[in-house]
């Protein structure tokens, strides 16, 4: 199997860091646009109001959508979107752990999130890697 050039591997890159990014900024978004089903993952044992921390996250995420969408901030930008993985993770277990009597169709979602966080982690990766 043959390598792509360079170019084409920067290409695929750059759109790997967009896509991402485009994400991210959406999802963001939408914590402001509609913030109470993030309200509600929000672990009760933190200090502080729920939305906060919603309102919070879904700066995190624009910015660092933002980052990877910019060129000249992509690798920082990579390296940011690893640690809101990381930092989003409780999260994402907390809503498994309050949604257990749920039907399994609900559960479904919540409890995919959690092994596609590593995919999420290891593009980003990638993309700190060849940016």
């Amino acid at each position: 199997m043959t390598m792509p050039p360079a170019g084409d591997q920067q290409q695929a890159n750059a759109r790997r860091a967009v896509r991402m990014g485009g994400l991210l900024v959406g999802m963001g978004i939408l914590h402001f646009v509609a913030p109470k089903p993030f309200d509600t993952i929000v672990p009760a044992e933190l200090p502080g109001s729920a939305r906060l921390y919603t309102h919070g996250s879904g700066v995190a995420e624009v910015a660092v959508g933002t980052a990877l969408i910019v060129p000249r901030t992509r690798k920082l930008g990579a390296l940011a979107a690893i640690a809101l993985y990381l930092g989003v993770f409780p999260a994402n277990v907390n809503m498994v752990r309050l949604w257990k009597n749920k039907p399994a169709i609900m559960r479904a979602g919540p409890l995919a999130r959690l092994p596609l966080q590593i995919p999420m982690i290891t593009q980003a990766y990638r993309v700190y890697r060849t940016s």
